[in-house]
């Protein structure tokens, strides 16, 4: 394996899809910066990471927190650190109608989902853009094709990254920078317990759910080929055929049907 002597700069790699991301790049031979909240995790995957043959930075910070996006990015630069490709994987949901969800709690989700995002690449554009190269992977879901009942907040801040994604994709059209999005189903992670969906209908169905290996996989093969956007999973394709053949209204029946609690 060459080290390629690039960082790559991975929110969420502690677990679940942005952990299997962070192996790969590691296997490929990338330095790895990786960022979490718990500085013990990010240890334990660093010491493991760090078999592959590769640097890894770790920093732990509060990306809920805009002050903790911004000084994270900042200690990079004054440790001369550039990182070539961008990964912005950590978010999060909360299950429940709307009406009876915690509205701090959602108030989070928005800030890790969307805000965390707009500074990290923004700040990551502002570094990379007069350097002529990088690459940014986002990760959207088949959440953001089509409204989410009792997951609503969720699905809205997912429809914001594909939109904004492929907006600023195009945007950088001409610098050498391309945007990818990603968009997995459900994935066998820690996510649904975060988000407390346990008891929805969806979990009935959860030897269906992808692999975050093949998530990643897939991921990580679209944005080394700098494409626009890949869907991952043939199931996963196929709903997000039909969510674009049916009106949002019919897609929201279906997936409030499918997302309500199971004594419902």
């Amino acid at each position: 394996m060459e080290i390629k002597n690039q960082y790559v700069l991975i929110t969420g790699a502690t677990n679940g899809i942005g952990y299997e991301l962070a192996k790969l790049f590691a296997q490929n031979g990338y330095h790895l910066v990786i960022v979490s909240r718990s500085h013990e995790n990010l240890l334990d995957k660093a010491n493991e990471f760090k078999k592959y043959g590769v640097k890894v930075i770790t920093i732990a910070k509060n990306l809920f927190k805009q002050d903790d996006v911004f000084s994270m990015y900042a200690e990079l630069k004054l440790n001369n650190i550039s990182p070539e490709i961008l990964v912005n994987d950590a978010g999060q949901g909360a299950y429940g109608k709307f009406q009876d969800t915690d509205i701090h709690r959602e108030l989070d989700i928005v800030s890790l989902n969307i805000n965390s995002v707009l500074i990290l690449t923004k700040l990551f554009l502002k570094d990379r853009l007069e350097k002529g190269s990088g690459k940014i992977l986002n990760l959207a879901s088949i959440a953001s094709k089509a409204p989410g009942p009792w997951h609503s907040v969720y699905h809205g801040t997912k429809a914001f990254i594909l939109s904004w994604s492929e907006a600023i994709r195009e945007e950088l059209k001409e610098t050498g920078i391309t945007v990818t999005a990603l968009l997995p189903g459900p994935t066998d992670t820690d996510f649904f317990n975060k988000a407390q969906m346990n008891r929805s209908k969806i979990m009935n169905d959860k030897e269906s759910f992808s692999t975050p290996e093949d998530v990643a996989k897939d991921g990580f093969e679209a944005l080394m080929k700098g494409e626009d956007q890949v869907v991952s999973g043939l199931k996963n394709k196929l709903t997000v055929a039909m969510s674009n053949i049916s009106t949002d209204s019919m897609a929201a029946h279906r997936l409030g049907e499918m997302q309500k609690p199971k004594e419902l």
